[in-house]
């Protein structure tokens, strides 16, 4: 499946489908001031027709022929002049009045915009990431919500401001010579074809260009995410060509987009001079039969300029529409995505948590046709530490994905305390299980910030004292600013040991019940792995603990010890007893200390 085959499944709608009734709706919120740029759009249309008629009062009545030439009304005229200055004075004050009120209208509608699609995309299942990429989900927060500005922000007092004048001028032509009305209305029908062939033609263009700037945006994502990976294998060159090779995608795309538009100004032109030579052929015959003064006509050439000139501004406006339709069909096909996991309406807050967990019969595969956890049942009591190895790949993992419920099991039941997890709500269940994997992510800040992120009223001193509980002072403290120094992104400025550090001292300071390690201690040094150990000790006590380990040396003093293969149990025990049983957990010692040896 495609990029957008997989948001149309994981949205359970199609891309291509009406978004008209939508996008009035996010204009709900500022509808007020919305009105407001309506009411001034439509002073701004009335000056612009007070215009003509100044010009035909001084041509017609300020002008006055006689036999020794023209006499000039100098009053009518200065007063016409007063007034025609006033309606420029007016636009030019509205005009700024109303770049304010849009500009509002804009920052705040596109603000609450990205503040939903931000929250909505929180609140998706671990699924959806798991096979979204993270350059199309920034796409649709970022850069498609600035496409909507021009359409819904703008499009509307435009739109409206184009129609009144068409309107307002035909009726003024009509009043003025219904003749010369009719005569223009010939040219409507073709318009209105014009308008409705561009927009579904426009339409489906915009969307192919949004597609491609998606593709683009995220690849570039994927690669400042994974620069380091790409510098060391020298892929720098390949990567290049790949995003080179979207960027011409990209421009083929926008250029057969532009060039679907490029028609639209020609042909409006077009019918443009067909209106000023029907103006020329019927205005002068009105004027030779004595049916239009001179003055009329000057007033009909204004207002067959406000008649057809907004014909030109409609390729503008329609293009506008279209990209502004495909980002907002791209939009709402996210908010249409919803979370595979739900609480249900009847589900449970945790209160009085004791840690007894259990896996009863669980069959889960993250495709259901494959599973990697087959009917396998374990209990784990209350204040015992088990630990899980296993080869890699074999659903270790798998069963902390599904105690924390990121996914549902597809037979069985996980419980905690005797309840079964999805009659839990989701919020109460994960503050009570804390999870430190092995790459567990830090947020830009300091120290501080990522500990308080556990429990947000907890003072420095306490954050600290945590800290210093399970010995993780000694190697904290180390650093330049000590415990305000910056992670940096995704922790990048401290080592694997210190991150890991800092997210073991984070799931202290949250207290949960039930505590999961996953592969905490790989890939430290020895120094650091024994402070991790420490603290481990000290974290673990008193509460419910699973162990995953590829370091078998770590869990030797754990309760008891699960072997999972090919995601069923092959072995439970302590180390002791394993290893006089000599099975599959005494072979994966004994390759683990040979690995080490090496």
């Amino acid at each position: 499946m495609s990029d957008l085959e997989v948001e149309e499944a994981f949205a359970r709608a199609r891309l291509d489908r009406q978004t008209f009734h939508r996008l009035v709706a996010l204009l709900r919120p500022v509808h007020g001031r919305l009105m407001w740029v309506l009411a001034v759009e439509a002073i701004l249309v009335a000056s612009i027709f007070a215009r003509p008629w100044h010009i035909r009062m001084v041509i017609d009545y300020g002008l006055i022929p006689a036999e020794s030439g023209w006499i000039v009304d100098t009053a009518l005229v200065a007063l016409m002049s007063a007034g025609l200055a006033a309606t420029w004075v007016l636009r030019f004050g509205l005009a700024g009045v109303t770049r304010w009120l849009t500009g509002t209208i804009a920052i705040r509608l596109l603000a609450d915009l990205r503040a939903h699609l931000f929250t909505h995309v929180q609140s998706l299942s671990v699924r959806y990431f798991d096979r979204t990429r993270v350059g199309r989900i920034v796409a649709r927060v970022d850069r498609d919500v600035d496409a909507l500005e021009p359409l819904v922000v703008h499009g509307a007092p435009e739109l409206l401001s184009t129609m009144m004048r068409c309107v307002g001028a035909g009726v003024l032509l009509w009043w003025m010579s219904p003749t010369l009305f009719w005569s223009l209305c010939g040219i409507v029908p073709t318009l209105l074809l014009a308008m409705w062939a561009f927009k579904r033609f426009g339409t489906a263009l915009w969307s192919v260009v949004a597609e491609a700037k998606s593709r683009v945006t995220a690849h570039l994502v994927e690669t400042v995410a994974g620069v380091r990976v790409i510098q060391q294998t020298t892929q720098e060159t390949a990567n290049l060509a790949k995003y080179v090779g979207l960027l011409h995608v990209l421009d083929s795309t926008a250029i057969r987009g532009t060039w679907g538009w490029a028609w639209f100004q020609p042909f409006a032109a077009l019918l443009f001079t067909a209106g000023i030579a029907i103006l020329v052929v019927v205005g002068g015959i009105g004027l030779e039969q004595d049916e239009l003064t001179l003055g009329q006509m000057a007033q009909a050439v204004f207002y067959i300029f406000v008649f057809l000139g907004p014909l030109q501004e409609l390729g503008e406006l329609f293009e506008r529409f279209a990209t502004g339709t495909a980002s907002a069909q791209r939009i709402f096909l996210l908010l249409d995505t919803k979370p595979d996991i739900n609480d249900k309406e009847s589900a449970l807050p945790l209160a009085n948590v004791h840690g007894s967990v259990s896996f009863d019969h669980v069959t889960f595969g993250y495709d259901a046709a494959r599973p990697v956890i087959h009917d396998l049942s374990l209990t784990v009591a209350e204040g015992e530490t088990v630990a899980i190895v296993g080869p890699t790949g074999h659903g270790k993992s798998t069963l902390v994905q599904l105690l924390a419920r990121f996914y549902d099991v597809q037979q069985g039941t996980v419980s905690l305390d005797g309840q079964d997890v999805r009659t839990l709500q989701q919020r109460d269940l994960r503050r009570h299980v804390a999870v430190v994997l092995q790459d567990n992510i830090l947020f830009s800040g300091t120290i501080l910030d990522n500990l308080r992120l556990a429990r947000p009223d907890a003072s420095d001193e306490e954050l600290i004292a945590a800290a210093r509980t399970l010995g993780a002072d000694s190697i904290l403290e180390r650093l330049p600013l000590k415990w305000h120094t910056k992670v940096g992104p995704l922790g990048a400025h401290l080592s694997h040991g210190q991150r890991q550090l800092v997210c073991l001292v984070r799931a202290f300071v949250a207290n949960p019940r039930i505590l999961v390690l996953d592969e905490a201690t790989s890939a430290v040094d020895l120094h650091t792995e024994g402070r991790i150990q420490y603290a481990l000790r000290h974290l673990s006590h008193n509460r419910t603990a699973i162990i995953i380990a590829h370091r078998l040396s770590t869990i030797r003093d754990a309760n008891r010890i699960v072997v999972i293969q090919d995601g069923r149990i092959k072995e439970i025990g302590t180390h002791a007893a394993l290893m006089t049983a000599n099975g599959a957990y005494a072979k994966l010692y004994a390759a683990y200390e040979r690995g080490e040896r090496l």
